[in-house]
């Protein structure tokens, strides 16, 4: 049943393909017959984020500034998924950022390390799914880290601007519903960690 809807991809335009994202320009014909397009997709580096708490319970967070929508967000520890390493092309395509969960599981451990400079013997995975399902190919790797304790300052690259916050649950709280964790992967991922973890 479900063969019946899928799309059938006729022309694929790579409007730009570098080391940063594969954004395309595409027609399908559709389960009826007809043509639509252009259709806008893209594919990026899969990412992990990680829920990660100390060994009081609070909440290690990030405050960093996203041009997407132009503003300053509290968010969870996140980074990219390296590609490079395991691709025959020096270029993103939706093959190559599609990660495994050891590649992602090694990304959440640097990135969390990298940005907040704390560390976890504890981690779980929570849930792998699609970044955006409408328009891209890549996944997002969510984690739990618990008991972590500082072991550095930060590592941070040079484009990279960040504050770490430490928050109980209360004060996490009040800022996902107050609109200040904008991240919607981030809030998921709560309550993920709500469900999973924190019984």
């Amino acid at each position: 049943m479900s063969d019946s809807l899928k799309w059938k991809l006729n022309h694929c335009e790579h409007l730009i393909q570098d080391e940063w994202i594969d954004f395309r320009r595409s027609t399908y014909e559709l389960p009826n017959g007809s043509e639509i397009g252009p259709i806008y997709n893209y594919s990026k580096h899969s990412f992990s984020v990680i829920v990660a708490t100390d060994t009081n319970g609070r909440f290690i967070c990030v405050k960093q500034y996203r041009h997407g929508i132009e503003q300053v967000t509290t968010e969870f520890p996140a980074g990219g998924i390296e590609f490079q390493l395991k691709s025959d092309v020096p270029y993103i395509t939706s093959k190559n950022t599609i990660a495994s969960e050891e590649d992602a599981l090694h990304a959440a451990k640097r990135e969390l390390l990298e940005e907040t400079g704390y560390t976890s013997d504890n981690f779980i995975h929570l849930m792998t799914l699609p970044a955006n399902a409408t328009l891209a190919s890549n996944n997002v790797h969510i984690y739990a880290a618990t008991d972590c304790t500082k072991m550095s300052s930060q590592h941070l690259d040079d484009t990279e601007f960040l504050n770490v916050q430490l928050l109980t649950e209360d004060e996490l709280k009040q800022k996902i519903f107050a609109g200040d964790f904008k991240q919607a992967h981030h809030v998921l991922a709560w309550y993920l960690y709500k469900d999973k973890i924190s019984k």
